[in-house]
């Protein structure tokens, strides 16, 4: 009955099941491990975090450039404020405000970006207060550069005077007349009359969108291979029974010859051949 599995037609199926399922498996497996690398990652990333914590703070020229290891570590920098800026739309405690970023100019010329706290409310630059003037020593959580569109940074132009979307060195170095590090830190305690803007997260570091999609593409290469057997299974029963049913003869009916001809004899409504010529 199976003989039909070492035709040209059925071979051709057979080779293609035995590439398909094995694909398919490898593919799941590796989405798979894609999301066990990302699960182990967002553990590493808060044992790191919870490690730069207790940290003692360093001198920021040995935390740079920032990477998995320092993000997050206390960086210690002298210099003088210059530029004030805000950063709108941003939500601290479930509530809409701004950042207050004021540029800290060191000893090598270069600036570095330090969030002096958080303000609720529309971006007013009236409301945001003054930095200390002459040389100050700040204190903070280094940060990597933001980029727009990521990580709920917004992607959005034409701000006012005074103001940036993102607190990159890409950004400001338009705004400034001068080098910006590609970093910023964040004041370990506000300044008077702002809240301490919390340590973000690690860019690809966490259960991400992207995690989850590794997780989906998972199960859908595994319900391929799933279909896959289910379609071999279906055609080699259906092919099977047709076999069978050949062998027992138990075909269609054939349909009524052209012109009308009468049935032959022995078929229904036909007759003998006797029968025939007594008529």
């Amino acid at each position: 009955m199976y003989r039909f599995l070492l035709t040209p037609r059925w071979w051709g199926i057979n080779v293609f099941v035995l590439l398909a399922i094995p694909f398919c498996v490898f593919m799941g497996s590796w989405q798979l491990g894609r999301f066990e690398d990302r699960v182990q990652d967002h553990r590493s990333a808060g044992d790191q975090a919870a490690e730069n914590r207790s940290e003692p703070a360093r001198p920021l020229a040995e935390l740079l450039p920032v990477d998995k290891a320092t993000v997050g570590r206390e960086a210690i920098a002298r210099g003088r404020y210059a530029e004030q800026l805000l950063v709108p739309d941003r939500e601290l405690d479930g509530k809409r405000g701004s950042y207050v970023v004021t540029l800290l100019r060191t000893e090598d010329g270069k600036a570095l970006p330090v969030v002096r706290g958080w303000l609720p409310g529309d971006a007013d630059p009236a409301a945001a207060p003054a930095a200390p003037s002459g040389e100050v020593t700040v204190t903070g959580a280094l940060q990597a550069s933001e980029v727009p569109g990521e990580n709920g940074v917004p992607a959005r132009g034409g701000l006012p005077a005074g103001q940036t979307a993102a607190i990159s060195a890409a950004s400001l170095v338009n705004l400034v007349p001068y080098d910006v590090y590609d970093a910023w830190i964040t004041l370990t305690e506000a300044d008077s009359g702002m809240k301490a803007v919390p340590v973000a997260s690690v860019n690809d570091s966490g259960l991400d969108l992207k995690a989850f999609q590794n997780l989906g593409y998972t199960g859908e290469w595994f319900v391929f291979a799933g279909f896959v057997v289910f379609m071999w299974f279906r055609l080699l029963r259906r092919e099977a029974e047709a076999v069978r049913d050949a062998e027992l003869g138990l075909l269609p009916d054939a349909a009524p010859a052209a012109g009308g001809t009468d049935p032959a004899p022995g078929e229904p409504g036909g007759g003998t051949a006797p029968e025939k010529a007594n008529a």
